[in-house]
């Protein structure tokens, strides 16, 4: 555990050098332009803005309550050996994804070009060697384009300062772009700043700092609940409840450090990249618990057998696959990010966690099936309700998952251009509310009482399985011996501690 702990710690540390970043603040240290079709780009950023509270027309002072792209020391670098002559304009491009048809061109109705070929320029549509574009239907206005160029024997170029005013709420890119060959090694650096009315968070995050204060609130009234019945039969606890309890603390500090991490977001411009470190991380870790509580309660560790004996290692093993797995993902999703968009992680990132997510549910339920034979089979009926309770909540939670990962795919895809930002936030809010959901039914089934015990294990005989056969695998249930049965972590509901209860023994009699 030391060693894993301090590779963690350095990881930690690696990430905070690595990924330090400004948030709404899009920095370029030297970014190379790529060729796209004709044309030469450099991705400067997408966000959603919303419309500046005063409707003006462009300032060099915004107020707060303006929404406003600021260019700020862009400069355009070459080589001193492509310095011997003059090129053409290097252009920004700032466009409302909604006017994306009015960047480009094509003649005679062939392919479609960013910069001005010789039979557009015939037309007298545009000037050879330029960007094409045109003015929007709706704001006459934009797209906004201006460029400098570079003179002869010249290394450095720089843009103008200057501040683009938003008067509509849209998704608003931004693009370098260039129609000259011999400007291939030419790199870009300095900085935009993207502002909001209320601040510098990106429109699609903005939702979320109020709702992480939301979060942050129903976890203080969860912990309330929870931890007063905690105190008042704190005699009769037992490991399934003292595993929920952590598994409240950490979500109480994830909702926190989030919601502070987008509020000073908000406020400075800058993305706090220790708070959002530890905020994934302790989100990662919380979901790690959980999901090893659920497959260790279903296992029945802690209510029906006391230890996971051989399976210790595979379930150990599976939750730090998976919390290795998570916490990569998600760094690379929250920590540095800039540009307002959705699926941002790749693939290959995505997929180690769905599989995993996967083997954890296969193995649950085959689980859950055995350990609900077992009881029923033994008459136990205390825990049988509750498992079967225990067994709906998940079905539910499964089905309901399923059903919005296939409205998320049907999001994704229709939305190519990321239209539909300002409602892109629910996606990952629904995920906190299912799982805290299932966390207040688990508190709910489980709460402490004075009857706790008769729901923790107890090595009466009438509950020994040691003979039964439930041992599991990730891929299928096989039969093995009770000493490789038992699961560690979370777990659900049993017997007494202190011996059989009455309702068992009433049930023995009626045998």
């Amino acid at each position: 555990m030391m060693r894993f702990s301090d590779s963690l710690s350095v990881f930690a540390l690696l990430c905070l050098w690595f990924f330090c970043i400004e948030a709404s603040v899009h920095s370029y240290r030297g970014e190379r332009f790529v060729t796209k079709g004709n044309a030469f780009v450099v991705h400067g950023g997408s966000e959603g803005v919303y419309s500046s509270v005063s409707n003006q027309n462009d300032s060099s002072v915004a107020a707060n309550g303006d929404s406003y792209i600021r260019f700020d020391k862009i400069t355009f670098r070459r080589t001193k050996d492509f310095a011997n002559f003059s090129s053409g304009l290097i252009h920004a491009v700032i466009f409302e994804v909604e006017d994306r048809e009015t960047i480009g061109g094509s003649a005679y109705g062939g392919q479609r070009a960013v910069c001005c070929t010789s039979d557009l320029a015939k037309l007298g549509v545009c000037y050879e060697g330029e960007v094409i574009y045109r003015p929007s239907t709706k704001n006459p206005n934009w797209p906004r384009v201006f460029g400098v160029s570079f003179n002869m024997d010249e290394e450095a170029t720089s843009l103008p300062s200057k501040l683009i005013r938003i008067s509509r709420t849209g998704m608003y890119n931004l693009y370098f772009i260039h129609c000259d060959p011999k400007l291939k090694e030419v790199v870009v650096e300095g900085k935009t700043i993207w502002k909001n009315p209320t601040g510098y968070l990106p429109g699609r995050m903005a939702p979320l700092m109020n709702f992480y204060g939301f979060m942050s609130l129903a976890f203080v009234i969860l912990g309330i609940f929870w931890f007063s019945q905690y105190a008042r039969f704190w005699r009769e606890v037992f490991t399934l409840q003292n595993s929920i309890t952590l598994v409240i603390t950490l979500g109480m500090f994830e909702m926190a450090l989030w919601y502070f991490e987008y509020a000073e977001f908000n406020e400075t411009g800058i993305r706090p990249t220790g708070i959002t470190i530890w905020a994934v991380t302790f989100g990662t870790v919380k979901r790690t618990v959980a999901r090893l509580i659920i497959l260790m309660v279903a296992m029945g560790y802690g209510v029906v057998r006391p230890t996971l004996g051989g399976l210790t290692s595979k379930v150990i093993m599976l939750g730090a696959t998976f919390f290795l797995a998570s916490e990569i993902l998600e760094l690379v999703e929250n920590v540095g990010a800039v540009s307002d968009l959705s699926g941002k992680a790749r693939l290959f990132l995505v997929l180690p966690v769905a599989v995993l997510d996967a083997f954890f549910i296969l193995w649950i339920f085959t689980s859950l099936s055995a350990t609900l034979n077992k009881l029923q089979a033994r008459r136990i009926m205390v825990k049988l309700d509750i498992y079967r309770k225990f067994t709906n909540a998940l079905a539910v939670a499964v089905i309901v998952s399923v059903g919005w990962i296939c409205y998320e795919l049907y999001f994704k895809s229709r939305d190519i251009y990321n239209e539909r930002w300002q409602n892109a936030w629910i996606i990952p809010a629904f995920w906190q509310v299912l799982s805290f959901s299932l966390l207040c039914v688990i508190c709910t089934l489980w709460a402490p009482s004075q009857n706790s015990t008769r729901y923790a294990y107890s090595d009466d005989a009438s509950e020994e399985f040691d003979r039964d056969e439930t041992s599991l695998t990730l891929i299928k249930p096989s039969p093995i011996s009770s000493k490789d049965v038992r699961s560690p972590l979370d777990a659900r509901p049993s017997q007494g501690n202190n011996g059989i209860s009455n309702d068992d023994l009433e049930e023995d009699k009626t045998e």
